[in-house]
C-alpha cells in the first residue's frame, strides 16, 4: 500500500508547489521508490479544456486523454511517469459525479451533503491506484483558507484518520516575507497560515519555507516551535535560475530526508543524482546559445505554452547550448510584412490554438521560414497554417483556410483545406463528432499511433516509423489536397495507420521545415528530450553558425 504525501500551500499562490511536489517525486525516485503524483484542483470547471489560456495556463493532455492542469506536465517531466485520467480532480468533476449518482438513485433518497457525500468522493478519487507505488503525492490547488478548497482538506484529513497510523504526512509551502525597511524575514505569514490548516483539523509535518533570503537558524527554530514542527522538518526553498536545479536543491536542503524521518523510513537508501547533477550541468555551461521566435497569440502570458518552452530547454540541453526565446505576437502582423518582426532569429516556432485572430500572422510566419530556409516547426494549428500558406502561395489556392474560421465567423469564405474532423479511429471503434458538439472533452484527445515514410527527414530523427503522440485538436488537413501539394514540395510523410488522417508535414528542398498535428512538447523530459526538439534546436544551432 501507498504512503500518501499531501502537499498544501499557504500565504499566496504561485509559490511553487508542483515544482516542489515534481521534485520530490524525483527525490524519492533517486532513493529507489516508484512514486505518482497526483493534482486536486479545487475549481468548479470539469476540466481545464474548457478554460482559457490566460486564466489556467496550457492544457496538458494525457495519453488516455484526459485534459489537465499545467502541473501534471512539471510530473512528468521531473519523474518520467506518464500522468493518467485518475492524475487530476476538480471540484466540478467531484460535483458532477455526486450528482450524477443522485439522479440514478444511489444515495437511496438521502439528503446529499458536502460530507460525508462529496468528502467521500474525494477520498475514492484518491484511493485509485494506491497499491500501485510506494509513495502517492498529492498537491491540493489553491491555498488554506479559500472557501472552495474546505471540502478537499476535510476530505484529506479523513483520509489520514481512515488509514493506518503513519500512512501519511501533511507538507505545507508557505511565504517567509523580507521587509527591506527592517531588513528582516518575517514568520508571522507562516505561523498564521499554519494556524489556519490546525484550525481545520490538520497538522503539517513538513514545512516548505519559501525565501528570497537565507533562513537564519533563529527564525528557524521560531517556525519550528510555534508551528510544531520540529526544526530539520523547516525546509528552505529558495529562487533558482532554473526549475531544474530544485531536485539537488532541495535534497540539500534535506526535504527528502525529512520526508523519510515523518514516515520513519530508517535507514533509507542514498539518493543516486548523477542524472539531475547532469542535468544541471548542462543547463548552467551551455556551450553557445540559439534565439528561436515563438509566434503565437497569448504571448503575454508564457505558461499557455509552458510546455514548448520546456521542450526547446530540454533541446538545449542535448547539444549544449542556451535557448533564448523570444514571444513573437502575431497579430503585429497580420496586417504588414512579417519579414522585420522574425529576421536574426534562428529558428521560428508556431504553437497549437483555437480561433481565427492571429492566424493570418502565423501564415505569413510559415511563409518566411520557408522561403528564407529557416528551420520552422508548426505544432497543431501551426501545423495547418503552413498547409494553408502552402495551398495559397504554391498550388494557387488564393482562398484556402479553415473550416474553424468560416465556423467561427458563421459564413463562408474559404477553400476548407482545414476541416472539421467528424470521425476518427480509437483504439478498435469509431468515434464521431458534430459541429455543434459541446466544447468539453469532444476533441481528438490522447496518444494516437501514426506511421512515418522511412525516406522522410521525421523517420530519421525519430529513428523509426512508427510513433505514438498526443493530441488535441477539433480540426485537421484534408487528405484530398495531398497530392497537389506533394507535386508543390510539402510532403505529408506522417499519417494515420489507416491512412486518412495527415499527421506530419515536412517541405522538400528546405534544411528543417516540419509541421505535426499533434503536441511533442508534451513528451519532452530534461533528461529525455522530445526527438523534435532536439534536433529542431540542432537545425537552429547550424542556422546560428551561418547567420
Amino acid at each position: 500500500m501507498a504512503r500518501y504525501v499531501f502537499i498544501t500551500g499557504g500565504v499566496v499562490s504561485s509559490l511553487g508547489k508542483g515544482v516542489a511536489s515534481a521534485a520530490l517525486g524525483a527525490l524519492l525516485q533517486a532513493r529507489g521508490f516508484s512514486v505518482r503524483l497526483r493534482k486536486l484542483d479545487p475549481y468548479l470547471n470539469v476540466d481545464p479544456g474548457t478554460m482559457s489560456p490566460f486564466e489556467h495556463g496550457e492544457v496538458f493532455v494525457t495519453d488516455d486523454g484526459a485534459e489537465t492542469d499545467l502541473d501534471l506536465g512539471h510530473y512528468e517531466r521531473f519523474t518520467g511517469v506518464a500522468a493518467r485520467m485518475t492524475d487530476s480532480v476538480s471540484s466540478g468533476r467531484i460535483y458532477s459525479t455526486v450528482l450524477e449518482k443522485e439522479r440514478r438513485g444511489d444515495y437511496l433518497g438521502k439528503t446529499i451533503q458536502v460530507v460525508p457525500h462529496v468528502t467521500n468522493e474525494i477520498k475514492e478519487f484518491l484511493k485509485v491506484g494506491d497499491d500501485e507505488v510506494d509513495f502517492m503525492l498529492c498537491e491540493i490547488g489553491g491555498t488554506v483558507g479559500d472557501i472552495e478548497g474546505l471540502p478537499f482538506f476535510e476530505a484529506i484529513r479523513q483520509f489520514s484518520h481512515d488509514k493506518p497510523r503513519g500512512d501519511c504526512i501533511f507538507m505545507h509551502l508557505t511565504l517567509l516575507p523580507y521587509l527591506a525597511a527592517s531588513g528582516e524575514l518575517k514568520t508571522k505569514p507562516t505561523q498564521h497560515s499554519v494556524k489556519e490548516l490546525q484550525s481545520i483539523g490538520i497538522a503539517p509535518d513538513i514545512l516548505v519555507c519559501r525565501s528570497e533570503h537565507p533562513i537564519p537558524d533563529k527564525e528557524r527554530e521560531k517556525i519550528a516551535l510555534f508551528c510544531n514542527v520540529r526544526p530539520d522538518a523547516v525546509v528552505a526553498a529558495y529562487d533558482l535560475n532554473s526549475i531544474y536545479e530544485a531536485p539537488l536543491a532541495y535534497h540539500a536542503q534535506g526535504l527528502d530526508q525529512a520526508v523519510l524521518d515523518a514516515f520513519n523510513i530508517s535507514p533509507a537508501p542514498q539518493p543516486d543524482l548523477s542524472k539531475w547533477e547532469d542535468v544541471q550541468d548542462r543547463v548552467n555551461n551551455p556551450e553557445g546559445a540559439v534565439n528561436v521566435a515563438i509566434v503565437g497569440k497569448y504571448t503575454q502570458l508564457e505558461d499557455a505554452y509552458k510546455s514548448i518552452k520546456e521542450a526547446l530547454t530540454h533541446g538545449g540541453m542535448s547539444n549544449r547550448v542556451k535557448v533564448n526565446v523570444e514571444w513573437v505576437d502575431a497579430e503585429v502582423f497580420d496586417h504588414e510584412d512579417a519579414a522585420p518582426h522574425l529576421e536574426g532569429y534562428h529558428a521560428i516556432l508556431v504553437p497549437g490554438g483555437f480561433g481565427e485572430r492571429g492566424t493570418e500572422g502565423k501564415i505569413k510566419a510559415a511563409q518566411f521560414a520557408r522561403e528564407r530556409k529557416v528551420p520552422y516547426l508548426g505544432i497543431c494549428l501551426g501545423m495547418q497554417m503552413a498547409v494553408i500558406e502552402a495551398a495559397r502561395n504554391l498550388s494557387n489556392v488564393a482562398d484556402a483556410g479553415s473550416e474553424e474560421f468560416d465556423h467561427e465567423a458563421g459564413k463562408k469564405r474559404f477553400t476548407p483545406v482545414v476541416y472539421h474532423l467528424k470521425e476518427w479511429v480509437q483504439g478498435n471503434h469509431r468515434v464521431r463528432r458534430n459541429e455543434d458538439d459541446d466544447k468539453g472533452g469532444t476533441m481528438r484527445l490522447g496518444a494516437y499511433n501514426a506511421t512515418l515514410n522511412p525516406d522522410s527527414l521525421v523517420a530519421k530523427i525519430y529513428g523509426s516509423t512508427a510513433i505514438e503522440e498526443r493530441h488535441r485538436h477539433r480540426y485537421e488537413v484534408d487528405i484530398q489536397f495531398r497530392e497537389q501539394l506533394e507535386e508543390k514540395g510539402l510532403l505529408f510523410s506522417g499519417m494515420s495507420p489507416d491512412g486518412r488522417l495527415p499527421e506530419i508535414v515536412e517541405v522538400k528542398d528546405h534544411p528543417w521545415f516540419i509541421g505535426v498535428q499533434f503536441h511533442p512538447e508534451l513528451k519532452s523530459k530534461p533528461f529525455a528530450p522530445h526527438p523534435l526538439f532536439r534536433d529542431f534546436v540542432r537545425a537552429a544551432k547550424e542556422m546560428s553558425r551561418l547567420v
